[in-house]
């Protein structure tokens, strides 16, 4: 697509749009649910590239009972073994893997491979971006994701995982994995306790960022969403401090210069280096001590139309301390490191 620069070029795929008309946006979530008032379990969150992907491969090898693998990409020799490994050994291992837009090439060598090997593999619905990233673990974990199970940008690339062993978190995610298997479109799915998805997440995210009193952290990949634009801007007009940091793009130079003029700082990096921000995290209020506060909002979903309201996608809404101190350490780390915007 045009826009795209840097080592990256040849991937249209970093820029997720919309290829259809939203579907199914006003039914009910699958089974009814509503979010939990309280709940067991608790997060925690890995850090890319400093932690390294070796703890998702450890995880599946730790498999006892089923593996379920929601992905938009796959294409890692390591945790590909791990899941061949688990299926071999019994433990029902189910991946499913998006092929509109151009992941489905992407994601070719992966299905037959796994499926040689005896993994049950699925595509998505074939008229819809299936953007998320999950994993759950013998029902019990969920490991939800900003990146792809791509190995060759793991060493580059900023993302972030949270662990999640909240019951109703993790059987919501296990439930739209099950809607999903079944071959149909996204639609609205079980909230759990945390959780945020798409199709229909504009409206949290617009609150999230309408709420905030003191400031406003956010990486994406992506920003071309006119109303989360508009709110970043006007957010920085009432006194909020906004700090986006992002890698440059000229699809988004507009959007900078829109922010810009309304007073948000803008932080770009370049290419791959010091890193490619492919993270999706809004930090509001947040602070960086010990016992972080504030309100994190972590996952698959960019600040792009298509992302909020037409993809499956999914994100973790929460102020837990343990999401919150190390998403903000890195958040404004990464503003640091980058440099102003000057278009």
């Amino acid at each position: 697509m045009a826009g795209l620069t840097g080592p990256r070029a040849a991937w249209s795929r970093r820029l997720v749009v919309a290829s259809v008309l939203p579907v199914a946006l006003l039914l009910a979530p699958l089974g009814g649910s509503t979010p939990a008032l309280a709940s067991a379990g608790a997060l925690r969150v890995v850090t890319e590239p400093s932690d390294a992907m070796a703890f998702l491969d450890h995880a599946v090898t730790a498999a006892r009972r089923s593996v379920d693998v929601e992905m938009y990409e796959l294409s890692d020799p390591s945790f590909e073994a791990a899941l061949e490994s688990r299926a071999a050994a019994g433990v029902r291992v189910s991946v499913l893997l998006d092929r509109d837009y151009t992941a489905g090439s992407e994601n070719e060598a992966a299905a037959a491979a796994l499926a040689a090997r005896h993994v049950s593999v699925r595509w998505t619905y074939a008229s819809e971006i299936f953007h998320e990233k999950a994993v759950v673990i013998d029902g019990a974990t969920a490991y939800i994701g900003t990146g792809n199970l791509t190995a060759r940008y793991y060493a580059t690339t900023r993302d972030f995982w949270v662990i999640d062993t909240i019951p109703a978190d993790v059987a919501a995610v296990a439930a739209t994995f099950g809607h999903d298997w079944a071959g149909a479109p996204p639609a609205p799915a079980p909230r759990g306790a945390d959780l945020v998805w798409s199709p229909g997440s504009e409206g949290t995210i617009l609150a999230l960022i309408g709420g905030a009193h003191r400031s406003i952290a956010l990486e994406s990949e992506e920003m071309s969403a006119a109303p989360v634009i508009e709110a970043l801007a006007a957010a920085a007009r009432r006194g909020v401090a906004v700090h986006v940091t992002m890698t440059y793009d000229s699809s988004w130079a507009s959007a900078f210069r829109e922010l810009e003029s309304a007073g948000v700082s803008v932080h770009v990096d370049h290419g791959e280096y010091p890193v490619y921000i492919h993270a999706k995290a809004i930090c509001v209020d947040c602070t960086t001590g010990t016992h972080g506060t504030g309100t994190v909002l972590v996952g698959s979903q960019n600040l792009g139309t298509g992302s909020l309201d037409y993809n499956r996608e999914l994100s973790v809404l929460t102020s837990q301390p343990t999401v919150v101190q190390p998403i903000a350490q890195v958040l404004a780390r990464d503003f640091a490191s980058a440099g102003p915007y000057s278009g």
